[in-house]
């Protein structure tokens, strides 16, 4: 746990978020800035900056189940389909350092995006 990570106290229970999801690992929340319809974040309770220090850390496994939660909530939200987007690292427009999965549904999604 990162003392100053605001999605390692929204995973402790420190700070209130709207839940979708949570177990042992991995906890997935609404977003507060959606930019779809239902836009869920889904993060592992564990702190890792990004995807490449979760392999770094050898959690393959961590990873594995962001992307299974992911496609689970992503079913749930999104009845046509929907969007797994993991921003890593500031050029890949990563703004929050705790790896995460961004899960975008309720739209349908262009390419390329914007």
């Amino acid at each position: 746990m990162s003392l100053d990570c605001i999605f390692c106290k929204i995973a402790g229970g420190e700070i209130q978020a709207k839940e979708v999801y949570r177990d042992d690992d991995v906890v997935a929340i609404a977003d507060v800035n959606p930019q779809a319809p239902a836009h869920l974040l889904v993060m592992p309770r564990k702190h890792y900056a990004d995807l490449t220090a979760l392999y770094a850390a050898g959690a393959g496994a961590t990873a594995a189940k962001l992307f299974e939660v992911a496609a689970k909530v992503g079913r749930e939200h999104g009845a046509r389909g929907f969007r797994l987007v993991a921003n890593t690292g500031p050029e890949g427009g990563q703004t929050v350092d705790h790896v995460h999965v961004h899960v975008l549904a309720g739209r349908h999604m262009a390419w390329p995006p914007g």
